[in-house]
């Protein structure tokens, strides 16, 4: 194999191998030019083909049978050229006058055009004169004949009425070959053979004939490949671009585009075309824009509800979930894409789904709705899974599912039974107390003697005082939670104080408790409400002094506080309620109020701020209403800061808090004072 063959490369090779076939190449050009055309172009092509093939066929059949018919006349003529030349030497041939016979010969071969040759033969076939082929006769008679031999078939002697014709081509064209037997007498001499040319004006004429037939047929297909190649590019090729380019628009294509050099109307409608595409396009763009927009907008709203938002296909696999839903179930970080929602909760929770969602997926139910709880710590939790369908309302396209947290819902609701029930239960005791005295007086008023009813007038007095400070604590409590700003303004807090160890001297005396103030006397102002820090001094010293034991301490301090952080209230979602956050330090003062009283369990510090707890429910040792504490807390959550606290059982208890000093900006500290009411309205 030498290298020109190996340097053939394999792609260039035809599927079965070898090298690459032009043919084919040529053949499927062909296929695919003709493919171009329509099916009525292509029926049209068909129909000219047929009828083409019709007239030729025709013209051929008319042609052959006027050469048959020139053949024929052509066979007569030799023929009686024959019979007559055999009618006119018969006699000589009989009498063996070769002389005679040649000069008769000679002159009817001068004579006539027609024939070619003339040659006798015997009755064994042998050829002893021909014209023009003999010589002329120079010596005896028998220089005249010739020595060939020609073979005839035995029929012809039967048959002398009936000369046998044939034809056969020469180099110098075709000749009609006439066998005429001499028959004298019932005596056979031999064979006359003629050869005759046909008729060249019949023939011209056929192959005139032909050659306009031929020039006709190949005429009428030029024409035709022209009409197609005419049609293709000036009204199939544009209407095919058209077509396809209709296509792509109806795809979604609006970037297709007809580039043809076409005038006329043909021009003008695809010159219209392309201004339809660019201003489909256009329009396209600006709704992609738009909803691309409208689904961020979407996405954002999704992602920021404060309900939990999960959208299920048709199958119930998760297709989106936002950032709370996540939260809920604890699905942060994890791809749920495709996934099952019943195999993505949790155990217990998806016994609970299960079965609505079979509901909405194979029931055709629209909507449902169930509460459950969930985690740890339990949280109760509100799905509703509403079928999302098509506009005729048969085809399930996917479930829309909101998770919403009601757990703090939960939480106030039982706060506020709660509420309710104890404020019940602290107004009637005392209520009840005084109706019962009152109505013993009333009754038994001339029976008792003035002692007794100076004792059932002092418990009633008594219980009269436990009530009002009920109700006030109470009303103290509402208005804190009510939202109202409080204005702040820069105090001084030792007269507070000093004011509030004096109103429990007395108090401290009886209980044998010394009560200490520490207090610098240049103290820095600070910025508050002097009503209400009175008033968390109060409940804090009275707290501690009820707490502790004879000949016990309970010391009042305050002293600037330089690493104190400052605490700012930040709104949240409404769920989780405002909570604090600790910013940048500032410098702030220090409160501080320690008892060496019995102390506080740890069971107890953990719920000792909630409303109407009271450590002495445990001990029953000491009354109260069980709103102090919750009250001090609101009231320092007003002013940016909490209540923070420490106790040991049998040691002690100390409370202590910040406040802002009056270099702090005051706007700032009254906006977030605003700013918390603000989110406990919401709440």
């Amino acid at each position: 194999m030498t290298s020109g063959t190996q340097a053939t490369a394999d792609w260039a090779l035809p599927p079965q191998g070898g090298p690459p076939d032009d043919q084919d190449g040529v053949w499927r050009r062909i296929v695919l030019w003709w493919e171009e055309f329509s099916l009525q172009t292509k029926l049209l092509a068909i129909a000219t083909l047929v009828v083409s093939l019709m007239m030729t066929g025709i013209t051929f059949f008319a042609l052959n049978g006027i050469q048959r018919d020139a053949v024929m006349n052509d066979t007569r003529y030799a023929r009686d050229l024959g019979l007559l030349l055999a009618g006119n030497v018969t006699e000589l041939v009989a009498q063996e006058q070769d002389r005679e016979l040649a000069d008769v010969a000679e002159k009817f071969w001068r004579s006539s055009r027609s024939v070619r040759y003339i040659f006798f033969a015997d009755p064994d076939g042998v050829i002893y004169l021909g014209i023009p082929i003999s010589a002329t006769p120079a010596g005896g008679e028998g220089e005249l004949r010739l020595n060939r031999r020609l073979e005839l078939p035995d029929e012809l002697r039967r048959r002398p009425q009936n000369p046998l014709v044939r034809q056969h081509l020469t180099p110098k064209g075709r000749v009609i070959d006439v066998f005429v037997p001499l028959i004298r007498n019932g005596r056979y001499y031999g064979v006359l053979g003629l050869g005759v040319n046909p008729n060249e004006t019949a023939l011209a004429s056929a192959a005139l004939t032909r050659e306009v037939t031929v020039a006709v047929f190949i005429s009428i297909w030029v024409l035709v490949i022209l009409g197609a190649v005419f049609n293709a590019l000036t009204i199939t090729r544009p209407v095919k671009e058209l077509l396809r380019g209709v296509r792509s628009i109806a795809s979604g294509n609006f970037q297709a585009r007809i580039a043809l050099p076409v005038g006329g109307e043909l021009g003008e409608l695809l010159t219209g075309f392309n201004a339809m595409a660019s201003q489909l396009e256009a329009y396209d763009e600006a709704n992609i824009e738009e909803l691309t927009a409208a689904q961020v907008k979407q996405q954002s709203l999704i992602a920021t509800m404060a309900d939990g938002a999960i959208l299920l296909d048709a199958e119930g696999r998760i297709v989106l979930a936002n950032p709370t839903a996540r939260r809920l179930f604890r699905w942060e970080g994890r791809n749920l894409e495709g996934q099952e929602l019943v195999e993505e909760l949790p155990d217990l929770l998806a016994i609970e789904v299960h079965a609505p969602l079979d509901a909405l997926l194979l029931s055709g139910a629209d909507s449902e709705d169930l509460r459950c709880n969930v985690g740890e710590p339990a949280r109760t939790l509100r799905i509703v899974m509403q079928a999302v369908r098509d506009a005729s309302g048969e085809s399930l396209k996917g479930i829309a599912v909101t998770v919403q947290d009601l757990t703090r819902e939960v939480e106030l609701n039982a706060a506020q039974s709660r509420f309710i029930s104890n404020v019940s239960h602290e107004l009637r005791t005392p209520l009840f107390n005084i109706k019962s005295y009152v109505e013993t007086l009333y009754d038994l008023g001339d029976q008792l003697s003035d002692d007794e009813k100076r004792e059932f007038l002092g418990v009633a007095n008594a219980e009269t005082d436990r009530l009002t400070r009920l109700v006030n604590d109470v009303l103290d409590l509402s208005r804190l939670e009510s939202g109202r700003a409080v204005q702040f303004e820069p105090m001084s807090l030792r007269p507070a104080m000093e004011q509030t160890l004096r109103t429990y001297r007395l108090n401290a005396d009886e209980k044998q408790v010394r009560l200490e103030l520490d207090v610098s006397p240049d103290l820095p102002e600070v910025l508050g409400n002097w009503d209400l820090l009175l008033q968390v001094l109060d409940n804090l010293v009275g707290n501690a002094l009820k707490f502790s034991r004879a000949g016990g301490v309970l010391a009042l301090r305050a002293y600037p506080w330089p690493d104190s952080c400052r605490v700012e209230l930040q709104e949240t979602s409404v769920a989780d309620g405002p909570t604090c956050q600790l910013t940048s330090p500032l410098p702030r003062l220090r409160v501080e109020v320690a008892d060496t009283g019995c102390g506080i369990s740890q069971t107890d510090q953990e719920r000792i701020f909630d409303r109407f707890y009271r450590v002495e429910n445990s001990v029953h040792t000491e009354v109260g209403t069980g709103l102090g504490l919750s009250i001090v807390r609101g009231i320092l959550e007003k002013h940016g800061s909490k209540v923070q606290m420490a106790s040991e059982l049998e040691v002690g208890t100390i409370f202590w808090f910040d406040l802002p000093l009056q270099q702090a900006d005051a706007d700032e500290l009254q906006l977030q004072s605003e700013r918390r009411s603000l989110a406990e309205q919401e709440v």
